[in-house]
């Protein structure tokens, strides 16, 4: 059985036998001297074959190789201070694990330039480079982060159905498909069923999920398939307690992405990680600092994606980059949003840098009242039976939100959302 040794060479393994595998990412051919750079997802190696000192088996199988092939070394480390890193390998042995084709669909080097189309085309391909490898190391530390801080936090992680008979949250923007004998829907989110077990006794759940979302958007951060962090606490108090929640959550993914500096270095990105507590401003506010810089919204209406950047900045000119803005319109929200009074809702959206993050806010607990805001937003209770009956026996009061990934990646990165995706959805792409 061949064993991949994916170990870090250092120059204090002088002398050293070593197995290596690896994709070629360059070869150079200096007569005497012929240069492989070999490269694994932890980095780069130089391996170095010398006339007189290699096998000669070895040195013409290294003028048979192709870029991108996948190849095993055997070999002696050797400190050289020309070498990338200060040391090279001195093989004794190559095989040829894979040998790629030529031409390839694009230069992993990245010395010849490559539309989006063609990389997402071949994603397989684009994902070798380390600029775009590193942006998926770091989504998955600062996932594994946000696991851990819920966890921590007693968060029970739950899987809810991707499969559903009616909208999650009103509307027509959903995927039907054909379920046997009749219609379904791909999930919009899974926020009845994160509500439902509100009354089940696990007063706080949290699941790493999938959105679908039926929206002809081509905009560079909109997706037709999303991931999130959803969840739901209850016995709260209001709002505040869910908003806490998701300050704690993010803070703790922003401050993981600060500290991942191999990948950050590699992206020359920077990340700061912002204060605590977040600020928090209202609907009413926030209308009123965008209409001192020319930008008229009606009340009552969301704020659009020119809006969103606005704030951002003017956010970010009083040196604040993560900002809650909390109690909008009650019409302008879903069924299960919870009133604050007449005119307001307890509601709240996050935003980052000038674009929505998270919105999320206290839901409706009391069965009469949930059934008349479906009825308020002309939905029919009958398509609601099953989420409806959790409420009639001892629904306690809660909250919740759903965080998006992508989003979170994007602001991060200041990359535009399929950069974050490895396999992006949207109006025009199904496959890869």
């Amino acid at each position: 059985m061949r064993t991949h040794y994916s170990i870090e060479i250092t120059q204090g393994m002088d002398g050293k036998d070593v197995t290596l595998a690896g994709w070629v990412h360059e070869l150079r051919d200096l007569g005497k001297l012929k240069f492989i750079v070999l490269r694994d997802r932890e980095g780069f190696i130089q391996i170095t074959a010398k006339k007189g000192d290699t096998d000669e088996k070895v040195l013409e199988l290294v003028d048979s190789l192709s870029r991108e092939s996948v190849i095993e070394v055997n070999g002696k480390v050797k400190g050289n201070d020309r070498a990338p890193g200060g040391i090279e390998i001195s093989p004794s042995g190559i095989e040829v694990l894979s040998k790629a084709d030529s031409p390839l669909p694009l230069d992993v080097t990245q010395k010849v330039d490559a539309d989006m189309d063609t990389r997402l085309n071949n994603r397989f391909m684009d994902l070798r480079k380390p600029q775009v490898s590193a942006i998926f190391r770091l989504r998955s530390k600062i996932m594994r982060a946000g696991r851990e801080f819920l966890t921590n936090e007693n968060f029970i992680e739950i899987t809810s159905p991707k499969i559903i008979s009616s909208a999650s949250e009103g509307g027509t923007d959903l995927f039907p498909i054909s379920y046997f004998d009749r219609e379904a829907f791909l999930a919009q989110s899974p926020q009845l069923y994160k509500q439902m077990m509100m009354a089940t006794g696990f007063d706080r759940i949290f699941e790493i999920t999938t959105y679908f979302r039926a929206e002809e958007h081509d905009t560079r951060r909109h997706l037709n398939e999303i991931s999130a962090f959803d969840l739901e606490m209850a016995f709260i108090k209001d709002e505040e307690d869910v908003m806490n929640a998701l300050e704690g959550l993010v803070l703790a993914m922003i401050r993981e992405a600060s500290l991942c500096e191999k990948e950050l270095s590699i992206l020359k990105k920077e990340v700061t990680v912002p204060e605590s507590p977040v600020r928090r401003i209202g609907y009413d506010e926030a209308l009123e600092l965008l209409g001192k810089e020319g930008k008229e919204i009606p009340w009552g209406e969301d704020l659009d994606t020119a809006s969103e950047k606005l704030l951002g900045e003017i956010m970010r000119r009083d040196g604040t980059e993560l900002y809650f803005i909390k109690g909008y319109p009650l019409d302008m929200k879903p069924f299960y949003t919870m009133p604050r009074d007449e005119k307001y809702s307890r509601s709240f959206d996050l935003g980052y840098r000038g674009v929505e993050i998270s919105s999320g806010g206290q839901r409706v607990h009391d069965y009469k009242l949930l059934s008349e805001r479906l009825e308020f937003h002309k939905l029919s209770p009958d398509n609601f039976t099953f989420y409806l009956n959790a409420f009639r026996y001892g629904m306690p009061p809660h909250g919740g939100f759903g965080l998006g990934i992508d989003r979170l990646m994007m602001q991060l990165l200041g990359l535009p959302i399929r950069e974050v995706v490895l396999f992006p959805r949207d109006r025009h792409r199904l496959t890869p």
